[in-house]
């Protein structure tokens, strides 16, 4: 038997205080005086604040410290911000060279001011000659494999990360590692999906499929990969499923599919893709928002925009936008858009720069201050924990506890107390 516990606290343990100076007069002439506010108020005030903020609210009080840390705030905060179309609290991250590094800025900045303050990132195994593939984002989390090897689930807006057990993968010459980066609602989990492909001889090829989950906090086999091999790129998620591009004959565009996994029910699907435009075409999977995309680059003409509006249907694929190739690209090619703002501004990657599309006036501008991107997210900043919660094990009850950090001295308090009770039951009652 398996008990999740949930971070709560009574609601009663503590009252909201009046806070004043030592004045005995409590009046609203006192120039001092802090009147009460409902803990309704409170919430409602605080739900709206940047993450930075609520950490600094956190030491104002025992009572605030508890509202920020329940996680029925915690997802109250993380709807409030997704919704927020003013990016408020939306960020880009980006992986920039020559030195190796993640920095970030506000995405309304990107999208609208002059110019573009980065911020570095401390993120786990920092270092400028070490390697770093962001290869997901969700909910505030960013799934990081640093050097291939080293696997995190890290929180930039708290700071905090959690480094994942060995996938168990034996990457080497003709193989190569995909990952993908999700949530399963279902369950309150987040789980990594790996993706491992060797090349054999004759044109053969093994793939093997595996997933974690953070709350059982180790990895497991699932069912082989469908249709061919996925393309070397990360899983896109859209409603609940991480998606990859698939081919026969690594990538030509008449093969090309669009594979789903559903991370409850770890089940395979496939998503019908568009009517595209005749001509010579590149397809490239991606996800805006909620919605799966695809962009469809006509080398050296234009590229074509094309969204799923509603989530399996397929009538519901709309062209949203065409970017034209002003001039010759050469090599570089437009990425599938990072951000479409509701006034139609468009952000994308070209090649190692990055570029603003605006499809009502049809002019291009540069971002500058950005040293060469290699990748680049987009992610709303949360205070989701990206730590796994801690599972104790009761071999005497025969019950296993999923509680939190701060449940666990509790949890061991109350079982020692119940073993204790259990063995003087049992010489009571022994003949």
């Amino acid at each position: 038997m398996e008990i999740a516990i949930e971070d709560e606290e009574d609601e009663q343990q503590q009252q909201p205080k009046r806070i004043k100076a030592s004045h005995s007069t409590e009046t609203s002439e006192d120039p001092l005086w802090i009147p009460t506010l409902l803990p309704e108020i409170i919430i409602e005030i605080l739900s709206r604040l940047p993450v930075e903020s609520l950490l600094r609210c956190k030491s104002v009080c025992k009572l605030w410290c508890s509202m920020i840390s329940d996680s029925h705030f915690v997802k109250s905060h993380l709807a409030l911000s997704t919704s927020n179309n003013r990016y408020t609290h939306h960020r880009l991250i980006l992986h920039t060279s020559p030195r190796i590094n993640l920095k970030s800025s506000p995405l309304y900045d990107v999208l609208y001011a002059e110019s573009v303050n980065l911020l570095e990132h401390d993120y786990p195994l920092k270092h400028p000659y070490k390697s770093i593939w962001i290869a997901g984002s969700c909910n505030g989390l960013l799934f990081i494999a640093v050097e291939d090897d080293d696997l995190f689930l890290w929180n930039p807006g708290t700071r905090k990360s959690n480094r994942l057990p060995d996938v168990g993968f034996n990457v080497r010459s003709g193989s190569y590692v995909l990952y993908g980066f999700g949530y399963d609602e279902s369950k309150d989990d987040y789980k990594v999906v790996g993706i491992s492909c060797v090349f054999r001889s004759g044109g053969n090829y093994n793939i093997r499929v595996k997933i974690y989950s953070m709350k059982l906090g180790n990895w497991k086999n699932i069912g082989a990969f469908p249709h061919g091999i996925p393309l070397d790129d990360s899983g896109k998620l859209s409603n609940g499923a991480l998606h990859w591009a698939a081919s026969q004959d690594f990538g030509s565009f008449y093969s090309w599919r669009i594979i789903s996994l559903d991370l409850a029910k770890e089940t395979y699907g496939e998503i019908l893709q568009p009517v595209y435009d005749e001509g010579n075409k590149d397809l490239t999977l991606g996800a805006l928002g909620e919605s799966l995309c695809v962009l469809c680059d006509y080398s050296k003409i234009r590229a074509d925009v094309w969204v799923m509006k509603v989530y399996g249907v397929k009538d519901s694929w709309t062209k949203l936008v065409s970017i034209p190739y002003l001039t010759d690209p050469g090599r570089d090619q437009f990425s599938v858009p990072l951000c479409i703002s509701n006034d139609g501004k468009v952000l994308l990657q070209f090649g190692a720069k990055l570029v603003l599309y605006d499809s009502k006036n049809l002019s291009f501008s540069e971002i500058h201050n950005i040293d060469e991107c290699h990748e680049a997210y987009t992610f709303v900043e949360s205070l989701v924990s990206p730590e796994a919660p801690i599972r104790i094990v009761l071999p005497v009850l025969d019950v296993c506890l999923v509680v939190s950090n701060k449940h666990v001295m509790q949890i061991m308090l109350l079982y020692l107390s119940i073993v204790i009770m259990v063995k003087l039951v049992g010489l009571t009652v022994s003949p």
